[in-house]
């Protein structure tokens, strides 16, 4: 198991790349703290992780809000007693030419995407010092590397969390923290499904712009994630870890 023994915090944990990745870190060996503002969901995924042998709790958690976030840390650490990874996963999509967002849908995408990486990585952080190390990975995209259209709030979201990446590995290099983030393409999600619902051409349209032609699967991000969290990248941080089937080439 790769991931013996360790606690693990994962947002956005009840669908998609999260609810995969507390499956998958779960098997691993991993005590699993899954997040959602969805408490059904995550008590959902939680349930059938328990059913299956292992670890898990839900807490249910508006990432953006600083009073929930220090909250639910602080509820973690009382269940588990320590934290050993932070995988920042919660996220949005937000569409359209800047001219066309509206200041609240600008400000929702960077508090979900962005702020809630802040917030999660100040109150996990002084654990880790304590505790002599940990790894923090958060989940960027393919857009913080390439641009596409309609995507301008949604890529300067994921490009803040390239950089916090990048700043947060050298700043703590030297404490035993590791912090590393996921560039997925597109992935088959939930959150896919809503945005382009049944229709087969938009569907058709998003498999033609893959160059290996299919979408991504969240069973797939999850297996990186995995590496990334695992002690077989112990020497990996900073890193922008691009898996998206080619769209960034």
């Amino acid at each position: 198991m790769k991931l013996k023994d360790k606690v693990a915090i994962i947002t956005g944990g009840a669908a998609g790349i999260g609810e995969a990745s507390c499956r998958l870190f779960a098997r691993e060996g991993a005590q699993i703290a899954c997040l959602d503002r969805d408490s059904q969901g995550a008590e959902r995924v939680s349930n059938e992780i328990r059913a299956t042998g292992y670890i898990a709790e839900a807490f249910a958690c508006d990432v953006s809000i600083e009073e929930e976030v220090e909250a639910t840390v602080q509820q973690i650490l009382k269940r588990f007693g320590r934290v050993d990874i932070l995988f920042n996963n919660a996220g949005i999509v937000t569409g359209g030419k800047i001219h066309e967002v509206t200041t609240a849908a600008w400000d929702r995408c960077f508090a979900v995407n962005v702020r809630s990486m802040f917030l999660f990585c100040h109150a996990v952080i002084p654990v880790f010092l304590k505790q002599d190390g940990g790894v923090i990975l958060s989940t960027s995209s393919c857009t913080a590397l390439r641009s596409v259209p309609n995507r301008t709030t949604y890529s300067a979201t994921k490009s803040a969390v390239l950089s916090m990446t990048r700043s947060m590995a050298i700043d703590y290099a030297a404490a035993n923290i590791r912090v590393n983030c996921l560039c997925p393409g597109t992935v088959d999600t939930p959150s896919l499904h809503e945005r382009l619902g049944d229709s087969p051409e938009m569907w058709k349209q998003f498999v033609e712009r893959q160059p290996l032609g299919r979408v991504g699967q969240a069973e797939e991000i999850a297996n990186a994630a995995l590496y990334l969290v695992s002690d077989d990248a112990a020497y990996v941080t900073g890193t922008a870890f691009q898996i998206d089937g080619g769209m960034s080439l």
